[in-house]
């Protein structure tokens, strides 16, 4: 027992001593950042907070880029401007990427203080715009894994991969809601599900950041789009929400929350609106929630023109210049300016016109040069390119290559038909069946991903995968459609006689943004008509869907034997569905959205239970598929719930464990899902929640215990007065087809507004 306790004290005076270095540290950087506000003109400060376009500084000619000197200079010399960011364009080599940064840094190299530029990218699954780059699966994919120690790798390898572009600032992960299924960015979420999205957001935050964000494989996360970016009312991107603050606070902030625990250096703000407020216009959300309650103090930089469009389309400036007064006093610190430099020259004025304080701007530059010492950008603003020996490796193409496995989800598998044998004559078809946009989706190359077919030649499509697989001769390819209109349908039906199975595959092409917008959630007419003429000619059909949001299948998945969800997975997404198609592979993933039925029926799984319809109501709650589910080759069981007391009391914890068995004949993975409802509340409780999970790899015959850990804070909920508390009463617990309920039972009951 005395050497029990002299190691515990041991350990408690280590962890004291980091937290004391960690705190020096802390200091000594704050003192710097101090040290170098004092000694700066109001015209370099506001140029800290200037971000322009890498357009702005460079042109391209005749196909090829390059920094323009005279823009540079302009940007840097006359404007001080203090970051820049990549969107155009298209993916460069690594030593292209050396050229641009090392001529940025060195610009900034000759300006009076010397203060370097902090480069931004979206690297949102894997280094978008560098050639070689690993790939993942998007994060909607990625979430489907329930798999946060693959999160967390995937992270640190893209952190690697972009500081290996020179690049040491990324902007990801999305923490937006992903509930609105029209809505076009539902596939850089992590889901529908608030605790899915804030426990893998703060895994792929870690894996970004590591222990020291300032070495030279890691970069600074950048969380978005706060706040309530993700649920838009006609689905449109960029369009006004309606979010109560209660509902805003339940749903959309935890991810946030957690995200700032987890240490996230920078935030980018909410293109849209909130009842009728832009974010970027809105002090409440800006500073009394994000910097009083949040205590967030990284750099919070605005999206795409968003403070121009406080007066172009929101119509609450009426001038530019009244635009940016709004938004840095509501307490944005960067802004992406991006083309000109307007924002700079009306800030100035706007100082010396008394109408934003200097004591604002200091603390905006302060938190904008405190993320550039902690960068290590002041001693290394470019990295050595020798540095990076494992860029594209195969070692790191195999983490992407096991994410997409543990993604693609199995929904239907009529009589066991997969896994497939690999001597079966197959018809691959259907409009994403030989294309990397349906594999990598947005964010690929360019923007938009038009270009991933040429950038990444060398990958497998599906069609491309399945021949390696099973050998050429074993498959023929009819197109049969594109994403809108069918092509010649009798040369795929004359194609299926032939087959003794069809790989029909259906989807989406990629898109992000503004130009994914849609206005019909159903599956384009063309492919549910080619998805028809297959099912008359009587060979099984494998329906695999690439897409990036639930798109309404109803019909062309009623003709299925087989169908699966492989989302937007990535470079290797076209050999992981090869090998779970044949056998190679047994899948494990899970929806991390609920798949609609209908096109009028998209309610998510936590819905409230008066929308499970009443008893004479055939319109309730009746989804295609729900959150959470996902078939396997093989077969698990669940028993021996068991909570370790009967009642939960504040300040205790409650242990549940469940033994999970493998019945089946194949190694597999199952996530164990651990949901919570209250039966009754001052607020009508949702249906259910998820409150836990935990990805176990079983062998055949064996079974594992697994064990999650239940506080009074697992079960809060936010009242209305937009108060979290934890009301006394029964709960039901249920993993798998196990249930249980427990009470929680509080000596100190709170009041409306969550005081004790």
């Amino acid at each position: 027992m005395r050497r029990i306790f002299m190691i515990t004290s041991f350990l408690f005076l280590n962890l004291l001593c980091l937290s004391a270095q960690a705190q020096k540290t802390v200091n000594e950087t704050d003192k710097k950042v101090d040290a170098l506000i004092a000694k700066m003109t109001l015209e370099e400060k506001v140029g800290q907070m200037t971000e322009v376009t890498s357009d702005v500084v460079s042109t391209t000619t005749n196909g090829v880029h390059e920094i323009d000197p005279a823009k540079i200079k302009e940007a840097i010399l006359k404007y001080h401007v203090g970051s820049i960011l990549n969107v155009s364009g298209h993916a460069y080599e690594r030593k292209h990427w050396y050229e641009v940064i090392s001529a940025i840094q060195a610009e900034a190299g000759k300006d009076r203080l010397k203060i370097p530029i902090i480069y931004g990218i979206d690297a949102i699954h894997g280094v978008t715009y560098t050639v070689g780059s690993t790939l993942f699966p998007q994060e909607i994919a990625m979430a489907a894994t329930f798999n946060k120690d693959i999160a967390y790798t995937a992270g640190t390898i893209t952190a690697y991969e972009t500081r290996a572009s020179y690049i040491p600032w990324n902007y990801s992960p999305v923490l937006d809601l992903g509930k609105s299924a029209l809505w076009p960015r539902i596939y850089e979420t992590f889901g529908e599900d608030p605790y899915l999205i804030k426990t893998m957001g703060a895994s792929i935050i870690k894996g970004y950041q590591g222990n020291d964000v300032g070495d030279k494989f890691h970069v600074a996360a950048c969380m978005k789009h706060y706040l309530g970016y993700g649920d838009p009312l006609s689905g449109k991107d960029r369009t006004p929400a309606w979010i109560p603050d209660r509902y805003m606070r339940e749903y959309f902030l935890p991810p946030f929350t957690e995200a700032v625990k987890a240490g996230a250096k920078t935030l980018m703000i909410n293109s849209g609106e909130i009842n009728g407020v832009p974010i970027h216009a809105s002090h409440y959300m800006l500073t009394d929630v994000l910097r009083g309650e949040l205590h967030f103090d990284g750099i919070a930089v605005t999206d795409w023109r968003d403070i121009e469009y406080l007066h172009d389309r929101h119509h609450i400036a009426a001038t530019q210049k009244d635009a940016v007064m709004i938004a840095v006093n509501a307490g944005v610190d960067m802004s992406m300016v991006p083309y000109e430099y307007s924002f700079y020259n009306y800030l100035i004025e706007l100082v010396h016109e008394g109408k934003v304080p200097m004591s604002r701007i200091n603390e905006a530059v302060h938190r904008i040069l405190k993320v550039k010492y902690e960068l290590g950008l002041f001693e290394h603003p470019v990295g050595n390119p020798d540095d990076y020996p494992k860029f594209g490796s195969d070692e790191f193409k195999n983490v992407s290559l096991q994410a997409a496995s543990e993604a693609i989800t199995l929904l239907k598998n009529k009589n066991n038909i997969l896994p497939l044998k690999k001597d079966l004559k197959v018809l691959v078809t259907g409009p994403t069946a030989n294309t990397m946009r349906s594999l990598d989706g947005g964010w690929s190359y360019t923007w938009q991903g038009e270009q991933a077919d040429a950038f990444a030649a060398n990958k497998n499509t599906i069609l491309k995968a399945i021949r390696q697989k099973i050998g050429k001769e074993n498959v023929r390819y009819e197109p049969g459609a594109t994403v809108d209109s069918l092509l010649n349908i009798d040369a795929v039906v004359n194609a299926a006689k032939n087959a003794d199975v069809i790989v029909l595959c259906l989807g989406e092409l990629s898109y992000t943004e503004n130009v994914g917008n849609i206005d019909d959630l159903n599956l384009p007419r063309a492919q549910t008509d080619l998805a028809n003429e297959l099912a008359k000619t009587g060979k099984p059909v494998i329906l695999v869907l690439a897409e990036g949001r639930p798109r309404i299948v109803t019909e062309a998945e009623s003709h299925s034997n087989a169908t699966l969800m492989t989302y937007f997975n990535g470079n290797e997404g076209g050999d992981a569905l090869a090998n779970i198609l044949f056998g190679d592979a047994n899948p494990s993933g899970k929806l991390p959205v609920t798949y609609p039925r209908y096109a009028n029926a998209l309610v998510n799984y936590y819905r409230k239970n008066l929308e499970n319809g009443n008893s004479d109501d055939s319109h309730g709650y009746n989804p295609l598929y729900e959150f959470g589910f996902g078939l396997s080759y093989t077969t698990f069981a669940y028993s021996n719930l068991h909570l370790s007391k009967p009642e939960l009391k504040e300040n205790e914890t409650l242990t549940v464990t469940v033994d999970v068995k493998n019945t089946g004949q194949r190694e597999g993975k199952e996530s164990v899902l651990l949901y919570t409802a209250q039966s009754y509340a001052s607020i009508a409780p949702d249906f259910k929640r998820l409150r836990a999970f935990d990805k176990v790899n079983l062998q055949p015959g064996e079974t594992k215990t697994v064990t999650f850990k239940i506080t009074a804070k697992d079960l809060a909920f936010v009242n209305d007065l937009s108060k979290t508390v934890t009301e006394p009463g029964e709960f039901k617990l249920m993993i798998g087809d196990q249930v249980l309920t427990f009470n929680y039972k509080s000596n100190l009951i709170p009041d409306r507004a969550g005081k004790l």
